[in-house]
C-alpha cells in the first residue's frame, strides 16, 4: 500500500476555504491514474494538511465531499483511499456515458456551425500516417479525450455537459488506459473520423448510432480484455 503523494499547493484564504481545499483536492485526486497499477494509494489527512497549509478538519470535510462523488472510499480503521471502481461500476459508467455523448451528438448537429465541427477533425491531422496514433500513444490519448470533451462543449447544453463533468473524470483513467491495449488507438481514430463526417454532413441518426456504439465498444473491450479491475 503506498500512500498517495498529490501534488498541492497551500490554501489561505478563509473567505474561500473549504471550497478551495476541495477543488484543490479534486483536482489533485482526478489528475492521477489510479488504474496504472493495483497500488492502493491512501490519502493521510495529516499530510494533506500540513501541504495545503490548513487544520485536518476542513481537509476531511473536502474528502467527505469527493466520498460523495465517487473520488474517494473510506474504509473503517484503514482510514481515506483514493477510489477504484470495480468492473461493474465501469461497464456503468460507460452505457451511460454512450447514451449521454450519443444525445450531445445529436445537440452538436443542431446547434455547432461547420467551422466548429471542423475543428474536430483538425484535432487528428497530425495522426493521418498510418500508426501514428499508436507510436504517439500519450499524445493520442490527450487528443482522444479533448474530443470527447469537445463533443458535449459543442451541444451547447449546459446540464448536459454539468451532468457529465463527474462521470467524465471517472472515466478519463479508463480511457487513458485502455486506449493502448489490443490495438485500440488505430481503431479509435478510424471511429473518430466516421463520426465528424456523420457530423459534417448533419446525419443525425449517423452521428448518434456511431458515437454510442463506439463507448460501447469500450464496454465490450473492458468485458472481455480488462483483467485489472476487481
Amino acid at each position: 500500500m503506498a500512500v498517495a503523494h498529490l501534488s498541492l499547493k497551500p490554501v489561505a484564504n478563509p473567505v474561500v476555504l473549504k471550497d478551495r481545499i476541495y477543488e484543490e483536492l479534486k483536482a489533485a485526486i482526478t489528475s492521477m491514474n489510479v488504474y496504472t497499477d493495483d497500488e492502493e494509494h491512501r490519502l493521510d489527512e495529516r499530510q494533506l494538511s500540513v501541504e495545503l497549509g490548513v487544520s485536518r478538519t476542513p481537509v476531511r470535510e473536502a474528502l467527505c465531499r469527493l466520498e460523495n462523488e465517487g473520488f474517494v472510499r473510506t474504509i473503517p480503521r484503514r482510514g481515506a483511499f483514493v477510489a477504484r471502481k470495480t468492473r461493474k461500476e465501469v461497464l456503468e459508467m460507460i452505457t451511460v456515458w454512450a447514451a449521454l455523448e450519443s444525445m450531445a451528438a445529436r445537440l452538436v448537429i443542431e446547434n455547432a456551425s461547420a467551422r466548429e465541427i471542423a475543428t474536430l477533425r483538425e484535432m487528428f491531422s497530425s495522426f493521418d500516417e498510418d500508426g501514428a496514433a499508436q507510436a504517439r500513444i500519450d499524445e493520442y490519448s490527450e487528443t482522444n479525450i479533448s474530443f470527447h470533451q469537445a463533443l458535449f462543449r459543442l451541444s451547447r447544453c449546459d446540464l448536459l455537459s454539468k451532468i457529465t463533468e463527474n462521470l467524465f473524470l471517472h472515466m478519463r483513467s479508463i480511457r487513458t488506459r485502455t486506449i493502448a491495449e489490443k490495438d485500440r488507438a488505430s481503431r479509435s481514430i478510424i471511429d473518430h473520423m466516421s463520426i465528424i463526417e456523420a457530423l459534417e454532413t448533419r446525419d443525425t441518426a449517423l452521428a448518434e448510432r456511431l458515437v454510442r456504439q463506439h463507448t460501447l465498444d469500450l464496454g465490450r473491450h473492458v468485458e472481455e480484455f480488462v483483467d485489472w479491475l476487481e
